[in-house]
């Protein structure tokens, strides 16, 4: 059967007659083979990998494996449908072990570059925190301890409760108004 499909073109052998040949260790069949489907494979690997390189690397992967399994395939017309699912089975195994690639173009590395504290932004930064000051000297006392248990201290609302001596839920209603309050302190320190 071997010599029948070295003989014959390789557009009238079959892909089930490649199979069988391919298993009885036949090198030509084998190669008949990966002509035939490194296309398909290529592009099943391409559409779920969506990178040029890796998806050709899949595809000699692969093919490797399908050499190493193609005595396991017990149907050879059959194999189409195999090989895609091997393809498909190691796109996502590599997908999903391979760490994302970063993008190096300039937009991205300015978007999240950090760049030093300048001394404007300090000048900035203490501006804006003189102001924060100015305007929670300018609530009431319930509403001033509020806000800075909250959020210049870290305090929990089950603490704050329980250093208020108030239920959570008043504590959050403390809190929602407070934070009204500041916010109108700030904007008439504004004008």
């Amino acid at each position: 059967m071997t010599t029948d499909i070295l003989t014959q073109p390789p557009e009238t052998s079959t892909i089930a007659q490649l199979v069988r040949a391919a298993q009885a260790g036949d090198h030509s069949a084998f190669s008949q083979l990966v002509e035939r489907f490194e296309q398909t494979v290529y592009a099943t690997a391409l559409r779920r990998l969506r990178n040029h390189d890796e998806a050709q690397e899949l595809c000699q992967e692969v093919f490797v494996r399908v050499l190493e399994k193609i005595h396991q395939l017990q149907t050879p017309e059959a194999f189409p449908g195999w090989i895609r699912s091997i393809t498909v089975r190691m796109a996502i195994n590599r997908a999903v072990r391979s760490a994302p690639t970063a993008s190096t173009d300039n937009e991205v590395l300015e978007a999240v570059c950090v760049e030093p504290v300048t001394p404007l932004a300090n000048a900035l930064e203490s501006e804006r925190r003189e102001h924060l000051y100015r305007g929670l000297d300018r609530l009431t006392e319930m509403d001033r301890d509020t806000l800075v248990a909250f959020y210049i201290e870290g305090q929990s609302l089950v603490e704050m409760s329980d250093g208020f001596a108030s239920p959570v839920g008043t504590i959050k209603r403390r809190l929602h108004v407070a934070r009204k309050r500041l916010a109108k302190q700030l904007e008439s320190l504004a004008v």
